[in-house]
């Protein structure tokens, strides 16, 4: 039997001799990366499943290794040991709105710094697309799973309720979440909006946002807005959008039947930023002074809205700290951590800018 000196020796010389690249003719495993790196297979794949407990040094040579070999770990048979999938399932309203990107980003963050990936899906606005989404979704047995809005069929909350995993709701603060929510009050941000500009100094204010039921957030940002106007003694003026999904360029379309049917109106709050600024942009080139004829507000405060684009005035949504918070709940759950609070209220602002 070799003694301990020996082996030490010709483990030197098989780090110190010319690294040749495995055989093809079968799949790379994790003694190669192993031989590689000159560690232990199990260093390996405690660096793969727990790297936070291998030295820096240690993980650095295991990943240059991985590198140069090309290898992929498996990450299903590891999965499979510590029972859990390593995935965070997200499913968001549409990927043609750029509307939630942020809160993705902010959960992809959160997660992947713990190890986890993110198993990405739109239910296009649909709660039957949802729950068709989460009957694929759950077969993969992720270790949480974060959604946008609340609306979701009876069946849908079911299986959510029997998954066995942390869920959370985002966008929205639902009385009775499924599990957990993060979001804002939507209706008192559409009231908060509304008596904003009444403040400003206008007095016919009208409202372009959702025709279609399936956009619930929409709606509850209508809702605020009626329930200002009746607070002050005010008729609405409202315009509805046909389509679930709108963008900048339904702003001409938006904007002439509003004037049409309510030619007076010397404000408008639009459901997003999005149409604000189709909106923003028809007026001007009708020569349409904004906001000394017509004044303009949006929602979300993204990109287009803030300063460096067309300088909307907005109700500001923390979009990022929505995904950063449900990531940090989902975490917590799986770690077996206490969550004090299920229901987070991450608020709202309305930011005043040059459109009103």
């Amino acid at each position: 039997m070799r003694d301990d000196a020996q082996s030490r020796m010709e483990r030197k010389k098989r780090m110190a001799a010319p690294k040749s690249q495995p055989k093809t003719d079968r799949r790379l495993r994790m003694d190669d990366v192993a031989e590689r790196a000159g560690v232990s297979q199990m260093t390996v794949s405690r660096a793969l499943r727990t790297p936070e407990l291998v030295a820096v040094a240690t993980r650095a040579r295991i990943e240059a290794a991985m590198a140069e070999l090309d290898y992929v770990p498996d990450l299903l048979a590891g999965s499979l040991a510590a029972r859990r999938s390593g995935l965070i399932a997200a499913v968001v309203s549409t990927f043609e709105n750029a509307i939630f990107s942020q809160t993705i980003a902010g959960l992809t963050r959160c997660v992947e710094a713990a190890g986890f990936s993110i198993l990405l899906g739109s239910s296009d606005y649909s709660a039957t697309d949802e729950e068709r989404l989460l009957r694929a979704i759950l077969g993969r047995r992720p270790d949480g799973v974060v959604l946008t809005g609340t609306l979701h069929t009876p069946r849908a909350r079911r299986l959510l309720s029997m998954a066995g995993v942390p869920v959370v709701e985002t966008w929205e603060l639902p009385a009775e979440p499924v599990d957990m929510a993060v979001g804002f009050d939507n209706p008192a941000a559409g009231r908060a909006m509304t008596m904003a500009l009444h403040g400003y100094g206008y007095r016919r204010i009208g409202f372009i946002g959702p025709g279609d039921e399936k956009d619930q957030r929409g709606l509850q940002r209508r809702e605020g807005y009626r329930t200002a106007l009746a607070a002050l003694g005010m008729a609405p003026r409202e315009v509805a959008v046909a389509a679930v999904v709108a963008g900048m360029e339904s702003g001409p379309a938006l904007l002439d039947e509003l004037l049409a049917r309510f030619p007076d109106t010397d404000a408008v709050f639009c459901s997003l930023d999005a149409i604000a600024a189709g909106v923003l942009l028809a007026a001007q080139r009708r020569g349409i002074a904004t906001p000394q004829e017509l004044a303009v507000a949006g929602f979300g405060d993204f990109a287009i809205a803030q300063p460096s684009g067309l300088d909307l005035t907005t109700v500001r949504i923390a979009g990022r700290d929505i995904g950063t918070r449900a990531g940090e709940l989902v975490l917590a759950r799986i770690r077996n951590e206490t969550v004090p609070v299920r229901i987070v209220d991450i608020g709202f602002e309305v930011v005043r800018r040059s459109s009103a």
